[in-house]
């Protein structure tokens, strides 16, 4: 099977390039206790390089949350007009601001591997005009959503109540332009820590100031605005002070209008780059270690399979209490009871497919991989969605169905590629020639 690809770093020691499969790479795996040995090696290599992001992406994630907990208990239509904006407005801008600003990745992490330095630099301003201009077109979701939310069936209050809070957020909009380049630009360089302090900070006072604005001087919607908006600036501003200030040496030599050149293959890349890259089997792939690789795969599905099962399993033991956190409406929390069952399924096929997507990505299948996603959840599962929802009246049960049957196809072609991959292949592949 052919895969378009391209390496992800680019390597020109020749030390690095007498690497053998059968030098450093680790032993077949003989019995069980070969398994568990390497286990424990392979998940603390893993946390390592992942905890840091990990803890980064859920005080990011944690902003929307909060916000949304403090909604509802202002009341059912705020919490309905956030939930609305935060997954569908917000959420789909996210996922695409995301993705695009993933080609830092590579082109971050190939300068820093060559120590091109100051490529970084010209890299992170190029990703920003693009990135920026995107925002502008995104700009005009945000503008219409009431009737675009009308238009796929949504009730009229609710999405008047989305529309209007969708117009206050789009600062938000411009700086998911702004922080996710920032993101790739610091992780290239391995400073996750510094992210993740400021992600916590900006956390602890948008938790405060959501309070202070919702609940206490009753600002509702537009308090939750306030707070959002500003927490997301405040993580900008904070990275761009630690950018500028120096912190960042060689790779941030100030602005250059270099960024505007080659901005076509930028794009092209950036599309292409639509989920996040899996560092590890790159890693090892790049360091001509096949079994390693291998094996990498089968430790981060199965840590993240039993991470979304003890998810899951808390939630359904805790599904009388937990809804009484995001709102104080019986209905809302009767209603949340019966749902969690399928939350429950949804992390666990949720946990797995983008760890496979990062896998495959990892691995130069850049493009094939986000053409997957793109058929399968917008083209798939999304439609189907829609149409069990709002069409057939299964209301919010069908539109959840028809999600988690895209991301079920996406699991399933993804792991029949990756079970198909001939990792010896790969890594010949990576290095330009057939071992």
């Amino acid at each position: 099977m052919e895969h378009e690809r391209g390496p992800l770093l680019e390597h020109h020691s020749a030390t690095t390039a007498l690497f053998k499969a059968e030098d450093d790479d680790i032993e077949p795996i003989r019995g069980v206790g070969d398994f568990w040995r390497e286990f424990k090696v392979e998940s603390k290599k893993l946390w390592y390089l992942a905890g840091p992001a990990i803890f980064t992406s859920i005080c990011q994630y944690s902003l929307g949350a909060v916000t949304q907990t403090f909604a509802g208990h202002v009341g059912d239509l705020e919490l309905a007009a956030v939930s609305i904006e935060n997954s569908v407005i917000a959420g789909f801008s996210f996922g695409v601001m995301l993705g695009m600003g993933s080609a830092l990745e590579t082109l971050c992490g190939q300068a820093y591997g060559a120590g091109q330095l100051d490529m970084l630099g010209i890299y992170i301003q190029r990703s920003w005009v693009i990135l920026n201009s995107t925002a502008l077109i995104l700009s005009f979701l945000y503008i219409f959503a009431a009737p675009i939310l009308c238009i796929i069936g949504q009730d009229h209050d609710i999405a008047a109540a989305a529309g209007k809070l969708s117009l206050w957020m789009i600062p938000q909009l411009f700086a998911y332009a702004m922080n996710f380049p920032i993101a790739k630009f610091l992780q290239a360089q391995s400073k996750m820590m510094v992210m993740a302090g400021i992600s916590a900070v900006a956390l602890v006072l948008h938790s405060f100031f959501s309070w202070l604005f919702m609940l206490k001087l009753r600002w509702g919607l537009a308090g939750a605005a306030v707070a959002l908006n500003a927490s997301w600036w405040v993580i900008v501003v904070a990275q761009l002070v630690y950018i500028f200030g120096g912190s960042c040496g060689r790779a941030w030599s100030g602005f250059s209008f270099e960024a505007f050149r080659n901005l076509w293959g930028f794009i092209k890349l950036s599309i292409a780059s639509a989920v996040m890259l899996s560092v590890r089997v790159s890693n090892e792939l790049g360091a001509a270690h096949p079994r390693t690789a291998k094996f990498s795969v089968v430790v981060v599905v199965i840590s993240s399979f039993a991470l979304g099962v003890f998810i899951s399993v808390i939630l359904l033991i805790f599904r009388r209490q937990y809804p009484s956190a995001f709102t104080s409406s019986t209905d809302v929390k009767k209603l949340v009871y019966e749902l969690t069952p399928l939350l429950a399924t949804s992390i666990i096929i949720n946990n797995v497919q983008p760890v496979l997507s990062g896998v495959a990505i990892g691995a130069g299948w850049q493009a094939i991989v986000a053409y997957v996603n793109i058929a399968c959840y917008y083209i798939f599962g999304v439609p189907l969605g829609l149409i069990l929802g709002y069409r057939l009246d299964f209301g919010v049960k069908g539109i959840w169905y028809g999600m988690l049957s895209g991301t079920v196809l996406q699991t399933l072609i993804l792991y029949w590629m990756i079970h198909r991959t001939n990792w010896n292949k790969e890594v010949s592949l990576f290095w330009g020639s057939y071992s």
